[in-house]
């Protein structure tokens, strides 16, 4: 008779917590949805401020302004938190053509980030296509000296995850231009990570690591439809020239900061939680998506917590970081400083998939941590949160991984997110205000969660 009153007791217990939650779900999603402050923030940020390249005088304007809009929310602290990071400029519009028996035909490109400018007068060659790094060595120095490497290996089409398809491929972005210079190519350009078929060349952080600055060549993306043309010429004409100019240059490293403002926790103040954004972007647009969207949810978990009344027992910290498009610098100086104070973080959030329908979320942590996630799947079910899978969490968040620490990514719906990715098409308009608020009340559920539940191991070493 005692066992059953225990357990009918823990039953009750149980039940209660879990009405808890779903009221304070419920409350969460309706005021995000009602009132909600993230899309006038990025209004703001991408129609007032626009793209924010590390080193610009736009990244140092979205700081104040987000430091400035944080501090009206009267969080416990707000503070900027210094880091030196790289200043690139794209200079003029570049110009890329392809060479026919009837007169040049103009396609779309861009300089990729981080690439040195082209020679006066532009670069203008016999081009050589290729899938991927891997074809530069079985064609080898003969067949590429003088020319340049045109890599079209598109983002596979029939895989479901795009962020897979988007890793399938973008090596040639990042390391392309270094690995054709050894076989002595005069540049490279690079078909656009982008799943559909358009005329919008995408960016995106490129490297030559420790070559030399007077041996590096230029590298530049094609939009898709460009890349389709240029692939279609190559296949009439394997001696068709390519011709592009661009103006880019790259200077010292300059200071930025980290945004930072947090609410102290009622009963674990030293225990810390943290959610976040980038809130540097590529220039091409405004960078509404990536990652305007994340900075915007990330600010709005601390204000629904406050608009709901809810007290967090663990500190609640958002992090707007600076540098992650070039760098990453934000995210490690982060990591840096919280070790040097002996900081102690349970839980990590990052919202940098853009600003689509949620679908839920994914997760670098322990199986017992997972469990537990798990266990509030159906807290979700109403609100058609379905996805919470392991692996992976944000590149910025990353730096704070340890064994304890439970990091995690918002994963919305990911099929058009690459239309926009580092394009000059990821703008304002893009950005579905009830798809956004959704994205910010989902991110601050799964806050109130581990705020008011911890972690496993945590839980252990308490009991």
């Amino acid at each position: 008779m005692k066992k059953l009153i225990i357990l009918v007791y823990l039953s009750a217990c149980i039940g209660f917590a879990q009405n808890a939650d779903e009221k304070q779900l419920k409350s969460v999603y309706s005021t995000s949805l009602t009132n909600g402050q993230s899309y006038a923030w990025l209004d703001h940020l991408s129609n007032e401020i626009g793209g924010r390249l590390s080193g610009s005088s736009n990244a140092a304007k979205a700081v104040q302004y987000t430091k400035a809009e944080l501090e009206k929310l009267g969080l416990d602290k707000v503070w900027l938190q210094e880091v030196m990071v790289p200043k690139w400029e794209r200079g003029d519009a570049e110009e890329g053509y392809i060479l026919t028996n009837s007169g040049k035909i103009e396609v779309p490109i861009c300089a990729l980030g981080g690439s040195v400018a082209t020679k006066s007068g532009g670069v203008e060659a016999e081009i050589i296509e290729v899938k991927g790094i891997d074809d530069l060595k079985n064609l080898g120095k003969d067949k590429i000296q003088g020319k340049i490497v045109f890599y079209n290996r598109p983002m596979q089409a029939d895989l479901i995850s795009t962020f897979e398809a988007y890793g399938g491929c973008v090596d040639q972005r990042y390391a392309g231009a270094k690995e054709a210079l050894k076989y002595g190519a005069v540049g490279v350009v690079v078909r656009s990570m982008n799943l559909r078929l358009d005329d919008y060349p995408h960016t995106g952080s490129m490297g030559y690591e420790d070559v030399a600055v007077a041996d590096r060549i230029p590298a530049a993306a094609i939009s898709t439809n460009g890349a389709e043309l240029l692939s279609k010429q190559l296949q009439k004409n394997p001696k068709t020239k390519f011709g592009f100019s661009m103006f880019c240059k790259q200077y010292a490293d300059v200071k930025s900061h980290n945004v930072i403002g947090e609410i102290t926790g009622s009963e674990f103040p030293n225990e810390i939680i943290i959610v976040g954004g980038h809130l540097d972007s590529w220039d091409l647009g405004d960078g509404s998506h990536d990652d305007g969207a994340g900075v915007v949810q990330s600010m709005e978990v601390l204000r629904l917590m406050k608009q709901t009344g809810y007290k967090p027992k663990r500190t609640i910290r958002v992090v707007l970081f600076m540098n992650e498009e070039n760098g990453l610098r934000g995210g490690r100086k982060y990591a840096e400083v919280a070790k040097k104070k002996g900081e102690k973080h349970i839980f990590a959030l990052e919202s940098d998939a853009g600003g689509f329908t949620p679908r839920g979320f994914s997760f670098d942590c322990s199986p017992e941590n997972f469990a537990q996630v798990e266990s509030w799947k159906a807290l979700f079910k109403p609100y058609l949160i379905h996805y919470f899978e392991k692996g992976g969490s944000g590149a910025d968040i990353g730096p704070l991984k340890d064994d304890q620490i439970v990091l995690a990514g918002l994963r919305p719906d990911s099929q058009r997110y690459f239309d926009h990715h580092h394009a000059s098409n990821d703008t304002f308009d893009a950005v579905n205000k009830r798809e956004l608020e959704l994205g910010a009340a989902t991110m601050t559920s799964l806050v109130y969660l581990f705020d008011k539940y911890g972690t496993v191991k945590e839980k252990k070493i308490k009991g």
